[in-house]
């Protein structure tokens, strides 16, 4: 007995050791353009997907019905998501192709509004998935999980028509103002040139700037000084 559980150990400490050689020796490729080992890939996917299981089971999910919410949904999106997650009729868009794992088309698959809600607050480790709850306050995220659930089967057109109509976005207002300009000035001017396209390209460059900005110091855009 006592020569099995000292075999045992040899055995464990050997393993313990070519780990610690394979991680310290840089022996994995994290590259973006390499793909995980298939073990590897499936034991992060479990891992994630029980994580957000747990802490999205409590979430109170509130009624999602609601026309403007909706609208407002279809801005936010078209602001922070669609570049990832696609647009309806969008075949791919230059980031997407380029991160990994690869983000869910969202006009194709739905998605539980509970675990959209959680994702879209919380972001996701190491998989390029943004914490949009970082000066983001929880209505504007429902909002997005409102407008994700209408999104399958959404056609181009109509999807462009919700974008147009979506309300001013306050926070980007706020944004503006924080910075010494007329608040919605810029956004107007772009809406009126561009259209629906071009408020989503300008709205989305905006936000990642606020977050970027956000998390790094730790204080909201605008309070600069």
């Amino acid at each position: 007995m006592k020569r099995a559980i000292a075999a045992m150990a040899v055995v464990v400490s050997i393993g313990v050791a070519a780990a610690s050689w394979f991680i310290l020796l840089g022996m994995y490729d994290v590259g973006a353009d390499t793909p995980h080992w298939n073990i590897t890939r499936k034991l992060i996917e479990v891992v994630r997907d029980r994580s957000i299981a747990a802490r999205a089971r409590n979430v109170e999910v509130p009624d999602l019905r609601d026309e403007q919410l909706v609208l407002k949904g279809a801005g936010q999106y078209a602001a922070m998501c669609a570049n990832c997650h696609l647009a309806p009729e969008q075949r791919d868009s230059e980031i997407r192709p380029r991160l990994y794992p690869r983000p869910p088309n969202l006009t194709e698959q739905r998605v539980d509004p509970k675990t959209v809600f959680w994702v879209t607050k919380h972001g996701l480790k190491m998989s390029g998935m943004p914490a949009w709850g970082v000066g983001h306050d929880d209505e504007t995220i429902w909002s997005i999980v409102a407008f994700v659930g209408k999104l399958t089967g959404l056609s181009a057109e109509h999807y462009k028509d919700m974008v147009a109509r979506s309300p001013p976005d306050e926070e980007m207002n706020s944004m503006d103002k924080g910075g010494g300009q007329e608040p919605g000035k810029g956004q107007e001017t772009r809406i009126r040139e561009d259209g629906a396209d071009g408020r989503s390209q300008a709205l989305s460059r905006r936000k990642l700037e606020k977050v970027a900005w956000t998390t790094i110091t730790g204080r909201p855009r605008g309070a600069e000084f």
